[in-house]
Order: structure tokens, then C-alpha cells, then sequence
């Protein structure tokens, strides 16, 4: 399979309107949790920092995604576009978990991406802090899976 036939539209450079959709493709696709299908988002070469963890290509994402979804149970993820030019887009994000004793956690964090001209994600640096929580603290409530429309965003929740 070819760049081409690898193609994630939108493609850069991004204007508004893109910008907030390639956002949104991307909370939907980690929100449902599928590591094969989130790292076909990105370039066979992708390079990534996730926390103090460096990655480089699709398996060791798939890698990294299955280890991260297994720890981080009832995950649930929005992101909110914070700037774009050309083809970089920046966000900030929360996301909702539970480790498997229980303990429930919301996790903050800053996103800077960079898409090449297929609107394939060529390079990921995220910085992220988690936050314990009590299960009566939790903001996000929906079905596992793709967040609803009509729910709340970052900013609407005061996060």
C-alpha cells in the first residue's frame, strides 16, 4: 500500500474548519480503542514522545497503544484544537481512567502534531499529568466508544 492509498483527509494546510476535524477524527479514533486502526493515522516511520517514552513506526505505536489500553480501564478522551499552521496542529486533551484496583485518574496534557502532505501524523509530542480522582469527581460519561455531540467539551467543563 502507497501513500496515496494510505491518504487521511483532511489534508494540510489546515485551515479552521480542517484543523477541528482532524481533531475530532482523532479523539474518535483513540476513544475506541482500536490500536491497528489509531496507527494507521500515522506514517510507517512516525515518531513519537509520549511522556518520556520514544517511539519510532506503526508497530511500536500498536505496541505502546495495547500496553496503554490494557492499564488505563473505561478510557474515555477529548481533545480540543489549541493552534494550527500549515501542517502542524497543537492540542491539549483530558481523558478519564481507572486502574485495575480501582483508583480513578484524569490525565492532562499537551499535543503538538505534524501531518505530511497524505494528512498522515509524521511526528507526536505529548506531555501529560496525571491527576487522581475521586469517582464522584468524573466529568465524562458516555458508552465507551466515540463521544457524543452533544457532550461537553474542555472548555464547556471548565477543564
Amino acid at each position: 500500500m502507497n501513500a496515496i492509498q494510505e491518504a487521511r483527509p483532511p489534508f494540510p494546510p489546515f485551515t479552521l474548519e480542517t484543523a477541528i476535524q482532524k481533531v475530532r477524527l482523532a479523539e474518535d479514533a483513540w476513544n475506541n480503542q482500536n490500536p491497528q486502526r489509531v496507527a494507521l493515522a500515522y506514517t510507517i516511520d512516525s515518531q513519537w514522545r509520549n511522556r518520556a517514552e520514544f517511539l519510532v513506526g506503526r508497530e511500536q505505536i500498536i505496541a505502546f497503544l495495547t500496553h496503554k489500553w490494557a492499564k488505563e480501564q473505561e478510557y474515555r478522551l477529548i481533545k480540543e484544537l489549541w493552534a494550527f499552521n500549515g501542517n502542524r496542529i497543537a492540542v491539549r486533551f483530558a481523558y478519564e481512567w481507572r486502574n485495575d484496583s480501582g483508583e480513578w485518574f484524569r490525565s492532562y496534557g499537551n499535543e503538538n502534531w505534524e501531518f505530511d502532505q497524505y494528512g498522515l501524523m509524521q511526528c507526536r509530542y505529548a506531555s501529560i499529568n496525571d491527576l487522581p480522582i475521586k469517582e464522584a469527581d468524573r466529568k465524562f460519561y458516555w458508552p465507551q466508544g466515540q463521544r457524543p455531540d452533544d457532550h461537553p467539551n474542555l472548555s464547556d467543563l471548565g477543564l
